[in-house]
């Protein structure tokens, strides 16, 4: 059944430019591409359809692409669209045709016993790590993400919600900041317009800001704000334990009025990474750089002589606490790199190209 162009979003009509276009994604359409195929970009995922624009459109269309439209060496489980993505689609069935290569992907490995791959945002510019100040400010979580935006070579930014309800902000501030050397954070009260203005820097025409934190965490009224609208449900999050209900239930890129797009993901809290060896490297670069002055190659940091990782304990420079968080996510890495391995190779022995 053809596809039908529907309303997606009330606003004025964007050009490519306004979506997001750049140059990287204008090398992959060829002049005959670009006289047959119309490019969009993925503005949400919903159950067997999702929304997308292009100049002059808004539809909801079908997901699938043809066989074999992910690229040679794409895994079968990322060679589908998800929020964020550029399509080239045919002008008049509106049929996907192609994917086109993007400049990052967040993903995760879901839950569970399947292990299955889900993709949550591609072609963001800028991460939003949204905590807040109170009980459920969690550093270890905070950490994965710092190495899940590394890994794809996406700007982070923290930003500390709900400053309002306590009394010592800086010290929340603090304690984020010494997590990486330049890290960037911003404390805001996520319900003050003011208080959030200053985010705007980062969400000016086309590019595309993505929002990653836990469920409670203030990222659905930190988007109402930014956006001047309340039409995105709010829950109050549970008073013994900070801990909030999952608000956000389909990805979505929100269009704001400085031009940019607000990417809202549902609240996460289990984030297994993998194939992050990159984004470990860069999060952990002081412990990297100690286990480089162990006298050997192989010190496992216990009881070898010449372990500079533990003489630097002993010094105060490293705590026990971060090491314990390096050395538990590098073996996370380790196993599940293992394991996305071998299931592509099942998979590429099977005949599927994963």
């Amino acid at each position: 059944m053809k596809a039908q162009a529907v309303p997606f979003m009330q606003a004025p009509d964007p050009n490519l430019a306004d979506l997001g276009w750049k140059g990287f994604f204008d090398t992959q359409v060829s002049t005959e591409e670009g006289q047959r195929y119309r490019p969009v970009r993925v503005m949400a995922v919903h159950r067997g359809k999702i929304a997308v624009m292009g100049e002059g459109l808004d539809a909801m269309i079908s997901p699938y692409l043809p066989d074999g439209e992910g690229g040679p060496d794409a895994p079968a489980e990322e060679a589908r669209p998800t929020v964020g993505d550029w399509l080239l689609i045919d002008r008049d069935s509106l049929e996907p045709v192609r994917l086109l290569n993007r400049t990052s992907l967040f993903k995760r490995r879901a839950p569970g016993d399947d292990r299955r791959l889900q993709l949550i945002a591609a072609n963001v510019d800028t991460l939003f790590i949204v905590a807040s100040c109170n009980q459920d400010f969690n550093i270890p979580r905070i950490e994965r993400y710092l190495v899940l935006a590394r890994e794809v070579e996406v700007k982070p930014v923290l930003i500390l919600t709900k400053i309002d309800l306590t009394d010592a902000p800086e010290r929340f501030r603090e304690a984020a900041a010494g997590l990486q050397p330049g890290l960037q954070v911003e404390a805001v009260n996520a319900r003050d317009p003011l208080s959030v203005a200053r985010l705007a820097d980062y969400c000016g025409r086309g590019e595309t800001v993505a929002l990653l934190g836990s469920s409670g965490v203030g990222k659905s009224t930190l988007v109402n704000t930014l956006r001047g609208s309340d039409g995105i449900a709010t829950q109050a999050v549970r008073e013994q334990d900070g801990k909030g209900r999952h608000t956000t239930t389909v990805r979505q890129m929100h269009r704001l009025d400085h031009g940019g797009w607000l990417l809202d993901t549902p609240g996460m809290r289990e984030f297994q990474i993998s194939d992050a060896a990159a984004g470990l490297a860069e999060v952990f670069e002081d412990i990297v750089q100690l286990t480089l002055e162990c006298r050997f190659t192989n010190c496992t940091h216990q009881t070898e002589p010449g372990c500079a990782i533990r003489a630097a304990i002993a010094q105060g420079v490293l705590t026990p606490a971060r090491l314990g968080r390096w050395q538990k996510l590098t073996a996370e890495d380790i196993t599940n790199t293992g394991s996305l391995a071998e299931r592509r190779a099942r998979a590429r022995k099977a005949g599927t190209g994963a």
